[in-house]
């Protein structure tokens, strides 16, 4: 859907309108963008819009949560900048961009558009999104980034569920390419139109998919995880075994296991939960080993041990002593 400019003249070409066919792309109607928790998705979101040119206001109710994003922000971009792929100057202008609020309802009444990227619970979704719908502006759009959550279920706590759609970004958000976009079951054609034009924007590629448990990315990836816990926790093989037959026998960048532990075993727990409920299959089942790390506090990278140690300042990872026993 293009939208051609208003006789007055066009501020897209600058051309006067008499003069102008070109359509005007639909993201341009969105320059304002507001980010909803400033965790590892909510600053690396951040980054990349601050970068393409918006301007955010990026909220959490914790101002520390805050500092340490724009500090995460700021070295993520000195890394890119070490990499030929970002100048000095344009690291000083995107950050100029980005605004930090503790109080939701101050940064998002002038949002075109918001991303909510809180921690994956859906009782804390849905009370965040009942106040987005009451304090923003009614056509802002309002996306979450949740990777297993109905976006259905979120939209039906607001009075705009047409204006309600899944922009699930992969981590980590400045590097990987793919925004996985979600159509809840009233989500407007024309939303979906724009969000695929503004994730095209943030030089990222869109894949459109349905509201079903788990979506694609976590409904394909999660179980086949789940499958190498359960392999781990039957003895069949150890950490080590399992993560290098996958790297080096399928391609994997990387092992089952440790990339649970980057995701989070409290993330990759709760998403198999959301699975298991939604879909009622016992292959959706979450392994009894990753639900008892995880209530032990072994959560992976974040908490410093899951299935492997982790120490800081230290790219180098070691399998975990209290698994090896």
């Amino acid at each position: 859907m293009d939208i051609k400019t208003p006789n007055a003249g066009c501020f897209y070409c600058l051309l006067p309108s008499a003069f102008c066919l070109l359509p005007i792309p639909l993201y341009l109607f969105m320059k304002k963008i507001a980010v909803i928790g400033a965790g590892t998705m909510g600053n690396g979101i951040a980054h990349v819009f601050v970068q393409h040119g918006f301007e955010v206001n990026l909220i959490d109710i914790s101002r520390s949560q805050l500092d340490k994003a724009l500090l995460v922000i700021g070295k993520n971009m000195d890394r890119q900048i070490s990499k030929g792929l970002l100048s000095d100057a344009q690291k000083e202008e995107s950050l100029a961009r980005l605004q930090t609020e503790t109080v939701m309802i101050n940064g998002i009444t002038e949002a075109d558009l918001i991303v909510e990227a809180a921690t994956e619970n859906t009782d804390l979704k849905m009370q965040i999104f009942k106040q987005l719908d009451t304090h923003s502006s009614p056509d802002c759009i309002l996306a979450t980034n949740t990777s297993s959550i109905s976006i259905t279920k979120i939209a039906s706590v607001t009075k705009r569920p047409g204006k309600v759609i899944g922009m699930h970004f992969m981590n980590p958000v400045p590097v990987m390419k793919l925004v996985e976009i979600i159509n809840g079951y009233a989500t407007e054609r024309a939303v979906t139109e724009k969000i695929i034009e503004f994730t095209k924007a943030l030089d990222k590629i869109p894949c459109v998919v349905n509201d079903y448990p788990g979506f694609i990315a976590n409904r394909i990836l999660m179980p086949m995880i789940n499958e190498a816990i359960y392999s781990l926790y039957e003895g069949v093989a150890g950490i080590q075994e399992i993560d290098t037959i996958m790297k080096l026998g399928m391609a994997h960048p990387m092992g089952p296991l440790q990339l649970a532990d980057f995701i989070g075993l409290d993330v990759c727990l709760a998403i198999m939960r959301v699975l298991h409920e939604g879909l009622a299959q016992p292959k959706y089942a979450p392994c009894p080993l990753l639900a008892n790390m995880v209530m032990a506090g072994k959560l992976g990278v974040k908490s410093g041990e899951g299935f492997y140690l982790y120490s800081a300042g230290s790219k180098d990872a070691t399998p975990s002593v209290f698994l090896s026993k």
